[in-house]
């Protein structure tokens, strides 16, 4: 498989600086390799403009978000608000394209693995669907352990082929927050799923050669 999805246990948590570190790394160590980014269904402004910015991806802005609204809401509500429908076709044709045109593409998909994508479907469910190698987000905060084991749960229960989970200081955190808080291995034997790194704050996520070194102290074998 040559993707990637990057989900979380819910918003906030850090793909967009997990998929901007990876990506960072692949563009410097793998020069002569290509690579794309998929946000494949975005509400409001966000992800895609970063993107956009921070790489020079030679993609359009439909080939990195086939699937645009303008509310930042889940998908279902903001496609009602503007009387349309949330056209997995039209994403998965995207996506298959990006795919057979690239070495490797980075999905980060929206909001939490339980997020909503339409009524009946949640980031779980696509995931499984489209049978794409999954990691976790999991920031690190009071209640992360919880939080990646009913996230961990979800992912089985629909049969997401979780690769592990990555942790993600959001602020600031000591080394002892990161070990009350979020303790990689209490995490594995819970939820029975590799824990591959923690990622420490970074102030100035434009920063890709920062990125990439962060990155490289991640278990890439199993993300890459």
């Amino acid at each position: 498989m040559n993707a990637l999805l990057i989900t979380g246990t819910d918003t906030e948590a850090g793909k967009t600086i997990l998929t901007t570190a990876l990506a960072a790394y692949w563009q410097k160590h793998y020069p002569q390799r290509s690579w794309g980014i998929m946000k494949p269904i975005q509400s409001g402004i966000g992800d895609r403009e970063w993107y956009e910015n921070l790489f020079a991806l030679e993609q359009s802005p439909e080939e990195i978000t086939p699937l645009y609204f303008q509310a930042p809401l889940a998908p279902p509500i903001a496609a009602a608000r503007e009387n349309r429908q949330v056209d997995l076709a039209l994403v998965w044709q995207a996506l298959s394209k990006l795919r057979s045109q690239r070495d490797f593409v980075l999905v980060e998909a929206l909001g939490g693995l339980g997020s909503p994508v339409t009524d009946e479907l949640t980031v779980a469910d696509l995931a499984a669907e489209w049978r794409l190698p999954t990691v976790l987000v999991v920031p690190v905060r009071l209640g992360a352990i919880a939080a990646a084991v009913a996230n961990v749960a979800l992912a089985r229960q629909s049969r997401v082929h979780l690769v592990g989970i990555v942790l993600n200081c959001v602020q600031p955190r000591s080394d002892a927050e990161i070990a009350d808080w979020t303790p990689p291995e209490l995490i594995r034997s819970l939820t029975n799923t590799p824990v591959l790194g923690c990622l420490p704050y970074v102030d100035n996520p434009t920063d890709l050669e920062k990125l990439a070194q962060i990155a490289s102290d991640l278990d890439l074998e199993r993300l890459i």
